[in-house]
């Protein structure tokens, strides 16, 4: 049973949970209002499934945690990084007996965090909800994740109206559904102004090989994520070899890589991509940095859900490198164009993008305003059950 919270009430309990940087990002903006507010408790638990950009971008937005599970070794199973998140975080919602469990997004990190809380009869709330590519492989396992996730949360938190529909149609109740905007677009403009007017030489030692490029704004520069495990193998090499063709071919382009710390992507990048005087491999960047370089950016080429959402508040194409993406409502905005994750047609489609940059109109961006979180805290404080 739902009932109001009423103002001479104890705050709100609420443990949040997540492992990853993307989720680290969007949730951000939910545990900084939070704090700043009388009527809720935020408990920050984090797994770490990403242990170095994780930490990364808690500092980047001064986030303490109160819980640091570091789950995670060298080459572990799902099932072992499963097992293991399962009884930590019990662990954790045993001792804190939260009002309420949030987690974000479509990790392992989510979906067991959320098990671990209603085998606790703890209600959760789904940052992100009704997200689907219909197809468990890919992406592998995160679709598979979310689905489950969203079965069983009290709250599920639906960045559009589409999301809703997806959500409907699986049979979850209206109830349980609150069309919110997403998270990730408050994080994005919270930032996105400081960071623009800060300039490039405030990082400058991150940026390595790319500095000349990155600060040359004559220069046109490519900017590319790759990570996901479904592309691991021959398909992402496939992916850098296209990428590799792109910068032989137009030697005036720059392309900047933050390659992701997976020992699958580093081999991978290292073998295909290094010796180009314009391929330009750097380690990982913080949060404030990597959006900088998102506005430096001519065009994006990404296997990243968060980039999909952000890149048209900041007016930037993107190239998803996968077979399928749960956010066709960028698709069908024109703000992102589905490459596949083969390479096949890659090189095309990206010089089309840079050939037609005059010529671009701005699309509105389909994933909010930047109001997600305010609406979140307030059906929280309105509904939360106690």
């Amino acid at each position: 049973m739902r009932r109001e919270i009423h103002a001479n009430e104890a705050p709100i309990r609420v443990l949040f949970t997540f492992g990853t940087r993307p989720e680290a990002i969007k949730l951000a903006p939910v545990i900084l209002q939070m704090r700043a507010r009388r009527d809720f408790r935020p408990v920050v638990c984090v797994t770490g499934q990403h242990r170095e950009m994780l930490d990364q971008i808690l500092k980047g937005f001064g986030i303490e945690t109160d819980y640091d599970l570091r789950v995670m070794r060298p080459n572990q199973s799902l099932a072992g990084v499963t097992e293991k998140i399962l009884k930590t975080v019990d662990i954790v919602v045993e001792k804190e007996k939260p009002d309420l469990l949030i987690v974000q997004g479509d990790t392992t990190t989510a979906f067991v965090s959320a098990l671990a809380a209603f085998y606790r009869q703890v209600p959760v709330a789904h940052i992100e909800a009704g997200l689907r590519t219909n197809d468990f492989e890919h992406p592998f396992p995160e679709e598979l994740n979310r689905v489950l996730v969203d079965r069983f949360a009290t709250y599920c938190f639906a960045p559009t109206k589409l999301n809703k529909q997806t959500l409907l149609a699986e049979n979850i109740p209206d109830a349980r559904i609150y069309i919110t905007g997403n998270t990730g677009i408050d994080a994005l403009l919270i930032t996105r102004d400081r960071v623009c007017s800060a300039g490039p030489r405030k990082w400058k030692q991150l940026w390595r090989s790319a500095w000349p490029a990155v600060k040359d704004k004559s220069k046109k520069l490519v900017l590319i994520t790759m990570h996901r495990r479904e592309s691991f193998g021959p398909r992402m090499k496939a992916l850098m070899k296209a990428v590799r063709n792109l910068a032989r071919k137009h030697r005036d382009w720059e392309f900047v890589y933050p390659v992701h710390l997976n020992p699958n992507v580093r081999m991978a990048a290292a073998g295909v991509l290094k010796g180009l005087a314009n391929i330009h491999l750097i380690d990982p960047l913080p949060y404030e940095p990597f959006v900088f370089l998102m506005q430096r950016a001519e065009v994006i080429l990404t296997d990243s859900g968060g980039i999909q959402e952000e890149a048209p508040s900041l007016d930037k194409p993107v190239v998803v490198l996968r077979q399928r993406t749960e956010r066709r409502e960028a698709v069908d905005a024109g703000t992102v164009i589905l490459a596949g994750n083969t390479g096949r047609g890659l090189e095309k489609i990206v010089e089309q993008l840079v050939a037609e940059k005059s010529q671009r109109t701005v699309a509105k961006n389909p994933y909010g305003d930047g109001k997600a979180t305010a609406r979140i805290l307030k059906i929280l404080r309105n509904h939360t059950r106690r």
